[in-house]
């Protein structure tokens, strides 16, 4: 098979007590596995492990190996058993260091939120040599070493992570994309974007909130590898924001 034909996979590993305890009903296997069908990769496998330093260890090793990339999601956050990087660091033999640009993300995020204390300082720590994902939501950036991304098990800032990590793979289809602008605020159109998605499989919809002219606004940016199937879906969101009366600019705000 030719280089350039040959399907490239991913792995999904969902790290957490509480899923596994049916506490928390797991969102980010759905989601990450849509992401990666818009990127043109396919999700081979997914593994759900406890959290357990060494079943992380483990998985971690075990599904980097046979695919081109492995996510994993949730324990990446401030409290002493968010274990995910300790035991990530530990299957790829390295140390855990504080990033310092993720130090310096996190100062600012937290500068006018209390301040940046020693259990918030723990969202910093990476395995030593990792580049961070960019997180839009609460500062707190994921994880990226070599093949492995290492992100939040909080489902909106998941998809904040693979937002920013759109079209970044190697082995993805290229990726199209439009953009349209609106004068209305996210949560009136959550719904709408939500429909539009699932009405257009293979499409994506990243959504960018933002303030000017003493309102609301958002730009939209619809994804896809079929140009087919972006329009249909441009066409679509364009309709449905009309239809509540808020006119779209095509090329975004």
């Amino acid at each position: 098979m030719a280089e350039s034909s040959r399907i490239y996979t991913a792995a999904l590993v969902v790290i957490g007590d509480e899923i596994l305890s049916g506490r928390t009903h797991d969102k980010n296997i759905a989601q990450v596995a849509s992401w990666l069908q818009v990127q043109g990769i396919r999700l081979r496998e997914v593994r759900v492990v406890a959290d357990d330093a060494a079943a992380i260890v483990e998985a971690v090793n075990t599904l980097r190996a046979r695919n081109d990339y492995l996510f994993t999601t949730g324990g990446i956050g401030p409290t002493h058993d968010d274990i995910t990087v300790d035991a990530i660091a530990e299957a790829l033999a390295v140390p855990v260091i504080v990033h310092p640009e993720a130090r310096a993300i996190l100062e600012t995020y937290y500068e006018t939120r209390g301040g940046l204390t020693e259990a918030r300082l723990r969202m910093a720590r990476t395995p030593e040599g990792a580049s961070l994902i960019p997180n839009r939501y609460t500062g707190a950036p994921g994880i990226r070493y070599e093949n492995v991304f290492i992100m939040a098990g909080v489902p909106s800032i998941t998809a904040g992570m693979l937002d920013a990590l759109s079209g970044q793979l190697e082995g993805g289809a290229p990726l199209l994309s439009e953009t349209i602008g609106c004068w209305v605020g996210e949560s009136e159109v959550a719904e709408l974007l939500r429909q539009t998605e699932k009405a257009h499989e293979t499409c994506q919809i990243g959504s960018y909130p933002f303030w000017g002219e003493g309102r609301t606004g958002a730009n939209f940016v619809i994804r896809s590898v079929s140009a087919e199937d972006l329009a249909a879906c441009t066409r679509a969101l364009i309709e449905g924001l009309e239809a509540m009366g808020r006119p779209a600019v095509p090329g975004g705000i």
